[in-house]
């Protein structure tokens, strides 16, 4: 079997470990947001289900690298050898787009944030290994044969990410998350097959956090931003917005609806599902 055939089979899960599921597609439906991101995703109650009965649409899971498996925590002192991300994200998803051909209904590119927090390069081995293979590649939004595939499930790197290592596969089941205060990575100069979001944290590019009309030169920057991002096909997300229920995080939250900022960042599920309705 040829490499494009075999490679278009996986992509439609005809292939070892991707047989549809025999259940009925998924009942609810609850209206996806497509700018609810969940941070912190794996500290809610159901990791992955809480964001998904609110509509998010992007979660977030830290990742350590710890005797060969993937787990998800905040912190080392977190970390439980039953909480990885094969459990807490991977399985529940793959048997989600079994059952609906999708993750959420009538939303086409659900996002997976992945945070590395232990040595990058041993780390994204580990995971690259974990997503290409047969039970999981399905899933996938891949770069292949020099293009994007779309898959259900678009898996972003954060944190410890190696770029030249990413960089440099020829057929990678991840993409990277550049930085929006980095040139290479934001606009004409990044190539959005490898970085198609870029994400900063937003004390370190604005002094606003709420509180007053957001400064006018501060509104420019953030719309300029914006504005060369999505001419390059790239996606953009702040971390450290104000997350405490208040009007200065409603005010900090319009000015990203009103800026078009893809995603937005936060842990109050309830209270950004209930803003962005």
């Amino acid at each position: 079997m040829g490499r494009s055939l075999l490679f278009l089979l996986t992509v439609l899960g005809l292939v070892a470990g991707a047989a549809p599921a025999a259940a009925a597609p998924d009942r609810d439906r609850v209206r996806p947001l497509a700018r609810a991101h969940a941070h912190n995703d794996y500290e809610h109650t159901r990791p992955l289900f809480d964001a998904l009965a609110q509509g998010f649409t992007s979660v977030e899971a830290d990742i350590y690298l710890v005797g060969g498996e993937l787990l998800v925590a905040h912190d080392p002192e977190d970390l439980d050898p039953s909480r990885t991300l094969r459990s807490l994200y991977l399985d529940p998803l793959r048997e989600r787009v079994l059952r609906n051909h999708g993750v959420c209904p009538g939303f086409r590119d659900f996002q997976l944030l992945i945070d590395i927090k232990t040595e990058g390069e041993a780390t994204y081995a580990a995971l690259d290994e974990l997503l290409r293979s047969p039970r999981y590649a399905f899933l996938w939004t891949r770069y292949a044969f020099g293009r994007v595939w779309h898959g259900p499930v678009t898996a972003v790197v954060s944190g410890n990410r190696p770029r030249a290592t990413m960089e440099a596969q020829r057929t990678r089941f991840a993409f990277y998350d550049g930085r929006i205060a980095d040139a290479s990575d934001l606009g004409p100069g990044s190539d959005a097959r490898l970085t198609p979001l870029v994400s900063d944290n937003w004390t370190k590019l604005f002094s606003w956090t709420g509180a007053g009309p957001m400064p006018a030169d501060e509104r420019a920057g953030l719309r300029s931003i914006v504005r060369t991002a999505h001419r390059a096909g790239q996606r953009v997300r702040f971390w450290a917005t104000p997350d405490v229920l208040g009007p200065e995080r409603d005010a900090v939250w319009r000015e990203l609806v009103a800026a078009d900022v893809d995603h937005i960042n936060t842990d109050d599920l309830e209270g950004l599902a209930a803003f962005l309705r």
